[in-house]
This record gives C-alpha cells, structure tokens and sequence, in this order.
C-alpha cells in the first residue's frame, strides 16, 4: 500500500463513485480502477461494492477509510505546515458542499484548482448542510457551504449569498401564465401537493418553520432527498416544489417549470461558507476560500449577501 493508493481509495469512498473520482483526480477512470483493485490485492480484502448507482463500502473498506482520512490528513497538514513558512498553498484539502450546488460547483472548482492552486490536492464531498457542519467540526472537511447553519462554537461562518425560495410548478397546459417577478402568498402554499426533501434538509427545515408562525398546514405529497430527482418529479406532474430559483437554472430544465416568488413573508435562504474555528488557517485554506466564495457568488439568480468575506 502507498500514499497514491490510499488518496485514491479515500477519494472513491467519499464521492461515492469511480467516475466523479476520476473528474477530481483528473485520471483516466480505468487507471483509478486498476490502483484501487491493485490495493484490493495487497491487502486481500475487498473494500468497494459497485452497484447502479455508484459504490459502497464493505466492513473492510470502511475501516481502511477511517485510517485512511487520518493519514492523508496528518500528510496535508505536515505539507501545509511546510508551505506555511513560504505563505504557498500547497497540500490536501477537503471542501464540503450541499447536493444543491454540488453539481454547479464541482468543475468550476476543480477547474480553479488547477489554474490557480496546482501544486495543491483537492477531495469534495456532499452531504446536507448539518453534515457539512458536523465533518468541519470533526476535522473530516477543512471547509464548506451551509445553508441557514446555526451559531455554534466550533465553527466560524461567513454569508456569502442570500436567494429568495420560490415555488416550482411544472409550465404545462393549464399551469399559470409564465411572467417575470411572478409572486405567490406564503398563505397559499397548502393549495399546492410538494414534493420535499426529507427531515433536516435546510430547505425542508426553513419552509416548515415558516409556515408554522404563518398557522399554515403543507400539503406533502412525496419526500425525496435528490434535488434533480424533485426537478423531474416536478415536471413529470407529481407535484410543486420548494427550490431556490438557481436550483432550476442550474437544471438546464427552466423552459418546463413555472417559478414564482414565495412572498408575505418572503422566504430568504442564506449560504455561508464555514471553517473550523480552533484550526489556524493556512495558505492553501486562504486561496481556496477565496477562490470558492468567488464560484459561489458568480451562480445563477444568486444576490451577494450584505457580510463580506474574512
């Protein structure tokens, strides 16, 4: 087993998927396969189960993954503690990122990476923004996007953008006329069957949280965790949703929906960018917070928030 192995093995284990892993890496999937069925054979164990949609870990494949964190890590922070002492970004680290704007953010900031950072390593993981908040705090994820996150001592939080929610409705026959700054009352909403993410989402959370000081009742029809999958729900006739407007541009799918405005009160979803607060930021920390609050306020429909980044 070596180092290469190992951060490849980490890299395919977080993301989920040889091929995502690859686009990180910037390797040739089969390359990525051989490395890790390489490190399969030197340790007889079978680590990843592949399936349709990705892989998982087996029993084995979890355990290696947990020393594995620790040891790229323990890497990163020596060779940044090294660059530290030239001011250069140099060593591994880890962004946490919302499914939301996973997809719009993930090749700008690999792209950036390489442009910018090239002698630095990059891993992205996604998750809801309250597993972000618990890996920084943990030390899995150096940094990442929280929607609507709470104050808490271990972490130190910077708006970044704040979008209005809307409603999402399928612009099929029958489906009201498509205008511009088209607005729709809070009080309306349980007119509309949703289809939601599931318990915790920050989206889910904000929505149930308002309309219960509005003394109003959802109509929940279908509760589905993928915002992609909610889009084709959507469109499909299932149902409306809630989404922040750049969720459906960045769908590539705008023509097929109808969006309008959540208002009286209107709904404001605010994504901060989150680091530890008891780990001394490095430069390659500096550059990539940097570089990420700049790919996050170039998104789509997003209005850049009032606070300024530290």
């Amino acid at each position: 087993m070596n180092f290469k192995q190992l951060e490849y093995f980490v890299h395919v284990a977080e993301l989920g998927s040889f091929s995502k892993a690859a686009l990180v890496l910037d390797i040739a999937q089969p390359a990525l396969s051989r490395q890790v069925r390489s490190l399969e054979i030197d340790l007889r164990e079978t680590l990843l189960l592949r399936n349709g949609r990705g892989v998982v870990l087996t029993e084995a494949g979890q355990r290696l993954y947990e020393h594995g964190v620790n040891i790229l890590q323990a890497l990163a922070q020596a060779e940044s503690d090294m660059g530290a002492s030239r001011d250069e970004p140099v060593g591994r680290i880890t962004i946490g990122l919302p499914p939301s704007v996973g997809r719009q953010l993930t090749l700008p900031l690999i792209d950036g990476f390489q442009r910018r950072l090239p002698r630095a390593r990059l891993a992205i993981v996604e998750g809801l923004s309250s597993h972000v908040s618990e890996w920084i705090a943990t030390g899995r994820v150096d940094l990442g996007l929280l929607y609507n996150p709470e104050a808490q001592p271990a972490l130190e939080i910077t708006p970044v953008i704040e979008e209005s929610l809307c409603l999402v409705s399928p612009a099929g026959p029958g489906s009201p006329p498509r205008e511009a700054g088209a607005v729709l009352p809070l009080r309306r909403l349980p007119e509309f069957p949703l289809v939601v993410p599931e318990r915790g989402h920050a989206i889910r959370k904000l929505v149930e949280t308002q309309a219960v000081l509005a003394g109003i009742r959802l109509n929940i029809a279908w509760e589905v965790s993928s915002i992609a999958s909610i889009i084709d729900l959507v469109i499909a006739g299932y149902g409306h949703a809630v989404l922040h407007a750049s969720a459906v541009a960045a769908s590539g799918r705008a023509d097929a929906l109808q969006v309008r405005s959540l208002v009286e009160p209107r709904l404001i979803s605010t994504l901060c960018l989150a680091v530890s607060a008891h780990k001394r930021p490095t430069p390659l920390t500096r550059q990539a917070n940097r570089l990420l609050t700049e790919l996050v306020r170039s998104l789509p429909q997003g209005t850049a928030a009032q606070s300024q980044p530290g």
